[in-house]
């Protein structure tokens, strides 16, 4: 039976249509900012999900971790986990690098005449202070590039205030040039694991079996369509769980990894985080 709009939060109906259409979301609460994280994932701890049994969003009592707990699963956004979230929600969020875009977030009327003489006009929706400007494909995020402009696409969320008018146009060069960084480099955790004694040569050191684990866990992190971080983590747990203890493992493979998920929007702070995490949770 359907449950009552009152029951279920008038923000519910919304949250699961957009996820249907490949919208990845997640609750807000008053002031435009995500449920806190729960106890059981202070700090983000349990590295997005804290049982880790296997890859998915967080299965702890509430929605954590901002725009890495946004999903499309209508059962996770369903859950009684969620529920009293979704009753108290002021509003719905969506990770837009997640769906394939980038919000160009104008917080003025300076902004917004600053975007329309110098970025392609695109899918434009109304925000209480300004515009959001939305373009297909997803980039780094980040926040007051200029001012009054942030750019919200991976790792970053946007309150979904509605369509919005006009097509997306492909995301230009113009808004890339905004975020510019030097390249990050790859700084894989340094891990120091012995050989099981006694155990004379590593079977794991067959290349083609190592070879293939770790090409499997790079397009594992490739293919993650959602909860990027938790699935990072999760893969860094399993290779390490199987090749951790062995002495196998080289830098080289490691940085394979750590750029696989870099590629994903991760930062080399996360991958890094994220190793320690899996070290620590397998007591190595």
């Amino acid at each position: 039976m359907t449950q009552p709009t009152e029951i279920r939060g008038e923000h519910l109906p919304t949250a699961l249509s957009l996820a249907t259409s490949g919208v990845p979301v997640l609750p807000l609460r008053a002031g435009k900012v995500p449920f806190g994280n729960c106890r059981s994932c202070a700090d983000n701890t349990c590295g997005g999900r804290p049982n880790m049994k296997t890859p998915g969003p967080c299965v702890c009592p509430a929605p954590c971790h901002g725009w890495a707990a946004a999903t499309t699963n209508p059962d996770v956004i369903n859950a009684p986990a969620w529920a009293w979230a979704w009753r108290k929600a002021a509003a719905v969020a969506y990770h837009p690098g997640g769906a394939g875009l980038t919000v160009v977030d104008l917080d003025s009327a300076e902004a917004i005449a600053w975007a329309r003489a110098n970025l392609p006009a695109t899918r434009t929706v109304r925000t209480t202070r300004g515009e959001h400007w939305l373009y297909q494909g997803a980039m780094p995020s980040a926040n007051a590039v200029r001012p009054g402009v942030d750019v919200k696409s991976t790792m970053a969320y946007a309150r979904w205030l509605g369509p919005g008018t006009g097509p997306a146009i492909a995301l230009p060069d113009a808004v890339r040039a905004l975020v510019v960084k030097e390249p990050a480099a790859l700084r894989p955790a340094a891990v120091t694991v012995p050989a099981p004694a006694g155990a004379g040569k590593c079977p794991h050191r067959t290349p083609v079996y190592l070879d293939r684990g770790i090409a499997m866990a790079e397009q594992r992190i490739t293919e993650a369509s959602g909860a990027v971080h938790a699935t990072v983590f999760a893969t860094f747990l399993a290779v390490l769980s199987t090749h951790g203890r062995c002495g196998c493992l080289t830098d080289a493979h490691t940085a394979r990894l750590f750029a696989a998920a870099q590629a994903k929007g991760e930062t080399p702070r996360h991958c890094t985080e994220a190793w320690g995490n899996a070290v620590h949770r397998l007591g190595m």
